[in-house]
């Protein structure tokens, strides 16, 4: 599913799982275009500011999200950093409603990703599936429009065969 998502949109894709206060990258498909993000299987980064992290917090229990809030330092990585708890709340809310999300240049300048649930057979949010952009080949309009329901598709593919077994 991954390999197939970086075929059909020239970019990386991948999954990721919440370990603690980052995502841990559990399976990954490299585009052969130059990104300057460098991450691999077991590569950790921070969950709130990466689609998969804010997709993996918005649908945590009300009691896990108040322990991640209690035990993280939300830090800056770029000027559009959300590092406001309060805003990045209302963000998580919101993820939680459309059920995916968008980051636009948060983690590193030029890099955006668009990130969608992969759930357990309970409707649990157990993972994420995102793809990760170079924002000067795909604008925020085209990652959304293009990319973000292969995005959701594929992440509904892959719970689907995940529940299977």
């Amino acid at each position: 599913y991954l390999e197939a998502l970086t075929e059909r949109t020239g970019e990386s894709a991948s999954i990721a799982v919440l370990d603690g206060t980052e995502i841990l990258y559990v399976a990954r498909s490299q585009t052969r275009r130059l990104m300057t993000l460098n991450v691999t299987v077991g590569s950790r980064l921070p969950a709130h500011a990466t689609s998969k992290g804010r997709v993996l917090l918005a649908f945590l229990p009300e009691a896990e999200l108040e322990a991640y809030f209690d035990r993280t330092a939300i830090a800056r990585y770029t000027d559009r950093t959300v590092i406001d708890e309060g805003e990045l709340r209302e963000i998580l809310a919101g993820v939680r409603r459309q059920g995916w999300a968008v980051v636009d240049q948060q983690l590193e300048e030029g890099l955006s990703s668009v990130a969608a649930p992969l759930t357990d057979q309970n409707g649990r949010a157990v993972a994420a599936l995102s793809v990760c952009a170079h924002a000067g080949r795909v604008d925020s309009a085209t990652l959304r429009s293009d990319v973000l329901p292969l995005v959701v598709e594929n992440a509904r593919r892959v719970s689907a065969v995940w529940n299977r077994h």
